[in-house]
């Protein structure tokens, strides 16, 4: 169970009175595409429900199109919690919780690439494409030895890279790269992963009681509800980490 719900941390929480949930609309797994005018499904906003019941008070939802552009508006204080991936190139401004989901993250290359295994993409002259600033692209930046990063805005433009330019590997979440390959022919999705991106709620780094809840809220959520989300929702190729 989490701590008690004082006036000071629903105060840090929400200090609109309402929980400004930011959500990443470009993951497709944990959000589900819904009109502009209209509420959200998925996983995340459903977690943003909970919290936000839990606290006592009104949810909103902050959409962006990429999780760059949601870290990027943290000094701007439009969202109180994010619902992004977990990465330590973004721990200066956000406080991350432990990971609530895992999204196992690997390559697509051409049909007739003579790359077999996800290790051998790190060679010198290698060429991937990748989504700017998702949790997979920082962490290629900071884990590639030798292979170059060539950068795109969101899933179809990074698709349109690797393609234009005769790039050896595009990097992606494995579950989204298996879903589009019948509209991609001519490629193929390597078997294993180079991580697993850590899905997590973030808050900014000032907001230490909130941190601290939130942790004690995402250990809760991860003895079930979680679960229960990833059924109801059939979202395939994700895992709750241990408690």
């Amino acid at each position: 169970m989490t701590s008690l719900v004082t006036p000071a941390l629903r105060g840090e929480l929400a200090p609109t009175g309402t929980l400004r949930v930011g959500l990443n609309l470009s993951n497709t797994l944990l959000v589900s595409s819904a009109p502009a005018d209209g509420e959200p499904t998925g996983i995340a906003p459903d977690l943003g429900r909970e919290l936000a019941g839990r606290l006592g008070v009104p949810v909103a939802f902050v959409r962006f199109p990429s999780p760059g552009e949601l870290v990027e508006a943290v000094s701007s204080g439009v969202w109180d919690v994010g619902l992004i991936g977990a990465d330590p190139l973004r721990a200066s401004e956000i406080v991350f919780t432990p990971a609530y989901i895992e999204i196992e993250a690997t390559y697509l290359v051409p049909a007739d690439s003579p790359i077999q295994r996800v290790e051998e993409v790190d060679r010198p002259g290698m060429r991937i494409a990748v989504a700017e600033k998702t949790a997979y692209d920082m962490y290629l930046r900071g884990a590639l030895k030798h292979a170059t990063l060539h950068h795109a805005q969101g899933g179809e433009a990074t698709y349109e890279l690797f393609q234009r330019e005769g790039l050896d590997a595009m990097a992606g979440l494995k579950v989204q790269l298996l879903n589009d390959q019948p509209k991609r022919p001519g490629t193929r999705v390597l078997e294993g992963r180079f991580t697993a991106i850590q899905q997590a709620i973030g808050t900014p780094i000032q907001r230490t009681a909130a941190a601290a809840y939130l942790r004690e809220f995402v250990q809760d959520i991860k003895r079930g509800l979680v679960a229960e989300l990833i059924a109801k929702y059939r979202v395939p190729g994700v895992s709750v980490p241990p408690a």
